[in-house]
């Protein structure tokens, strides 16, 4: 027998062997009717899975979030069958749901074009509606792959080899269809419903590898309901319309190319905006961090120490190719963080527990390999700034010096318009890591507490989660997550807890009673890395940024000629005034410069003619809005003036 414990904390035996559909029908014939899945001390598992153990046994429907996956997962294996059932002869790969849907990699002598995804999806609606049962099988691996050779499926032939011996080898069917895959499934193809969507297509290399064939990717989403999905397409209509490289190109921010991958070539208005952040960082920093910078290259020893040789290696970039020496016999590495460099600097002098907590800060500039089919604009790149910080403290100081940071990172955001909820996710141990498991015990135990806290001064803005296996490799992390203007999740800020590190690079401070301790280590960062930071601001804005931001706050354009001197004066009154101000003086039409400076998403325009000049007055209009508004200069001047001071300082000034 078996002893099931259901959520509202009943507990029943059952025979060894029962499967979740067993029981479900046993409750009642409607809990099984819509009921798509099972969880088994929160596994979600097929609905026909036998039963073993004991465990808690929770009832998965449609509508609970853990079935979004399913949907998802099922969508993908239905669009396999579709594909192949409307072009015979093509190969299925692999179909794993990402984030935002699925796909599915396919071989094909011609590639699929975004001409034929109707077509796809209307053959996927006819399987949907068939409602065949999804059924799981165990085969022989020798019959696996004897199966797939015989039906021309060579990538799943090689997908057998690949996995490990001893595991199951899993096939599951949707009527005559069948497919490798590791489940878990619902119990039908209707369950999917009609919420799904097909996005697009593009090329893939098996695997990931230049050397194998290419392979045509279509992507897909799907959703328990139709407004759901609506809802989802909506936002990437909007999101499209925001791609913070579509607005780099219009607003002449930044660019990339080819002869230096993932690393950006800031223009005047990006750096600008670029300066902005770190110069708002810096004001929020003084007084409590000391701001310091460590060397880019370090020779390889220093990164055997941390760590980082062994377990981020693929991540570094060498002084040469990888094995190879410089002239003077040593092997060095760019940095991919900041942190051995800020103990070294703890470590240069005695410290004493007088001194802590020591917050160190640096804009760090790293680099850390990604392949170049991971590049994204600003969002992945390879060269990037860190708002990086360190804390050196003890133990007993820990929990508020995390909570102190948390204070510093949620009051940043809302000073960039990030005014929405927050989730604060708590990343623990992964597989590959350093450190015993009685210092994770340790570290983890503390981050829970702080976790709570954090949710409860929330006042109902932070959501809190747990990310097994998600932490670093040297500790345990709280990550921040943003909510932007049209609802995407972004990860930005991060605290993590580092019992590690000191310890394997012998920091120590002397103790009151005169002994050595070794330090606790708190690595930070609010905006994490900047140019990403950036992106985001400027999608959550969709370029219209705020004025004390922008990288061109304000242009003197002239309606005829008859104003040049007068603009020319507006222009210098207006830097005089702290403005980051601009003339445009051109024998053009007012309604063609307001045309080009409103898609470089100019907030102000000074406008001026004959009339403006006889009564030293301006003309305001304002991008995003219509009409405009005639002011006295000064006036306008002084408004404008204010209205551009960051919201730090003017929380410095309403205080003082």
């Amino acid at each position: 027998m078996v002893a099931l414990t259901f959520p509202d904390g009943a507990r029943r035996e059952y025979p060894n062997g029962i499967t979740g559909l067993d029981i479900a029908k046993g409750i009642s014939p409607s809990l099984a009717k819509r009921t798509v899945a099972m969880a088994l001390d929160g596994m979600v598992m097929d609905l026909a899975d036998k039963i073993e153990s004991d465990a808690k046994i929770e009832f998965i429907n449609r509508e609970d979030p853990r079935a979004l996956e399913l949907i998802r997962h099922d969508a993908a294996h239905v669009m396999a069958e579709a594909v192949q059932a409307l072009w015979p002869g093509t190969q299925v790969t692999i179909g794993p749901v990402i984030d935002a849907g699925f796909f599915y990699d396919f071989h094909r002598n011609a590639p699929f074009t975004p001409e034929d995804l109707p077509v796809i999806e209307k053959k996927m609606r006819e399987i949907i509606a068939k409602d065949a049962p999804f059924t799981k099988e165990v085969w022989p691996r020798d019959e696996a792959k004897r199966v797939f050779a015989g039906k021309g499926e060579n990538f799943k032939v090689e997908l057998v080899d690949a996995i490990p011996p001893g595991q199951d080898l899993k096939i599951y069917r949707q009527g005559d269809w069948f497919d490798l895959c590791r489940g878990p499934h619902m119990t039908s193809t209707g369950k999917i419903g009609n919420a799904f969507k097909l996005q697009k297509v593009a090329g893939a290399y098996w695997r990931g590898d230049s050397n194998n064939p290419m392979l045509t990717r279509i992507y897909g989403t799907a959703f328990a309901k139709q407004d759901e999905l609506d809802l989802h397409l909506k936002q990437l209509e909007e999101a499209e319309k925001r791609d913070h490289r579509k607005l780099g190109r219009e607003m002449n921010l930044f660019h990339f190319q080819e002869e230096g991958p993932g690393t950006v070539f800031w223009h005047a208005g990006g750096w600008t905006i670029f300066q902005e952040i770190v110069s708002y960082m810096r004001r929020r920093l003084r007084g409590d961090y000391r701001e310091v910078n460590a060397p880019v290259m370090l020779d390889k020893s220093l990164w055997e120490t941390s760590g980082h040789w062994e377990w981020f290696r693929e991540n570094m970039f060498m002084s040469q190719s990888a094995g190879d020496e410089t002239k003077d016999e040593r092997v060095f590495a760019i940095k991919p963080m900041n942190c051995p460099g800020h103990i070294q600097i703890f470590k240069h002098g005695l410290r004493s527990y007088r001194e802590l907590p020591l917050r160190m800060a640096e804009f760090g500039l790293v680099h850390r390999y990604e392949p170049s089919g991971a590049l994204h604009g600003l969002m992945r790149v390879r060269a990037f700034t860190q708002d990086d910080a360190h804390v050196f403290c003890t133990e007993d100081q820990m929990a508020e010096e995390c909570l102190k940071i948390n204070d510093l990172i949620l009051s940043t955001y809302t000073d960039f318009g990030f005014e929405g909820d927050l989730t604060v996710k708590l990343s623990t141990r992964p597989e590959k890591r350093v450190g015993s498991d009685q210092a994770w015990d340790h570290a983890e135990g503390i981050m829970q507490d702080v976790l709570k806290r954090i949710e409860a001064q929330g006042q109902g803005r932070i959501k809190t989660a747990i990310n097994p296996g998600e932490g670093a490799f040297y500790g345990p992390k709280f990550e921040y997550v943003l909510r932007d203007a049209i609802g995407r999740d972004w990860q930005c800020g991060t605290t993590q807890v580092d019992f590690n590190l000191p310890h394997r690079f012998d920091a120590f401070y002397i103790a009151p009673d005169g002994s050595k301790k070794t330090p606790v280590m708190i690595h930070r960062a609010i905006c994490g890395s900047m140019e990403r930071f950036l992106g985001v601001v400027l999608e959550h804005y969709a370029g219209h940024l705020p004025l004390w931001l922008a990288p061109t706050q304000a242009v003197v354009a002239t309606i005829t000629q008859d104003g040049d001197d007068f603009a020319r004066e507006v222009l210098a009154a207006a830097q005089r005034a702290g403005l980051r101000a601009e003339g445009d003086l051109r024998n053009e039409k007012i309604n063609y410069k307001v045309r080009e400076h409103s898609l470089a998403k100019v907030p102000v325009m000074l406008v001026v003619g004959k009339k403006e000049a006889a009564e030293h007055t301006v003309s305001i209009r304002r991008f995003g809005k219509e009409g405009q508004q005639v002011m006295a200069l000064d006036a306008a001047l002084k408004m404008l003036a204010d209205e551009a001071v960051p919201p730090d300082v003017k929380r410095e000034k309403a205080a003082a």
